[in-house]
């Protein structure tokens, strides 16, 4: 998926107008504007600082992603919850945490992963411009499906799990962050 994160307010306004969608944030900060960038925290700090994501955060320091999703991106993130992580069968997570599962939970989180800061609005134009759903390629090669469900953005994965963005457009530093509150899942 290309960035086209360069959507005006005035753009992003009538996209939320047109489909109910409350946005998190304004338009996102633009590529140019070094000093709010780099007051931003990355991906991985700002996880760290929410309170809600220790899960993930763990899960990303086990696999080695740590240091990926602190570089400059820009990337997109569709961040669970710890009680997203909780919704799993039980024993998923301590089993993913294994050192000999890395490879799995690897998978697993590169699929929360895509390549480029996607915002709200640039979702919300892809399933409007794809006749109501739109397919998102992630890092592990996986495919989401996004589409609208009242006033919230569904993302639907591999297995077929359904699950909502409950917070979008957390701007950081190296793209942006959208919070779920379910774990998608590879085929």
């Amino acid at each position: 998926m290309r960035n086209s994160n360069k959507l005006t307010a005035a753009a992003l306004a009538a996209i939320a107008a047109t489909t109910g969608l409350a946005l998190a944030a304004a338009a996102p900060v633009a590529a140019h504007d070094h000093k709010s960038a780099h007051s931003q925290p990355n991906i991985v700090a700002a996880a760290q600082g929410t309170g809600v994501h220790t899960t993930l955060v763990a899960a990303v320091q086990a696999a080695g992603l740590a240091g990926t999703l602190s570089k400059p991106g820009p990337f997109t993130v569709f961040a669970p919850t710890d009680t997203a992580f909780a919704k799993l069968p039980a024993g998923t997570v301590d089993t993913l945490l294994k050192p000999e599962n890395k490879g799995t939970l690897t998978t697993v989180l590169t699929y929360h992963v895509v390549s480029g800061a996607v915002s709200s609005g640039d979702l919300l134009k892809l399933i409007q411009q794809n006749g109501g759903t739109a397919t998102i390629t992630t890092l592990a090669n996986e495919r989401l499906t996004a589409r609208l469900s009242g006033s919230k953005i569904v993302i639907t994965d591999a297995k077929g799990r359904m699950t909502a963005v409950t917070q979008a457009d957390v701007k950081v530093s190296n793209g942006v962050i959208h919070v779920t509150d379910g774990v998608f899942l590879p085929a």
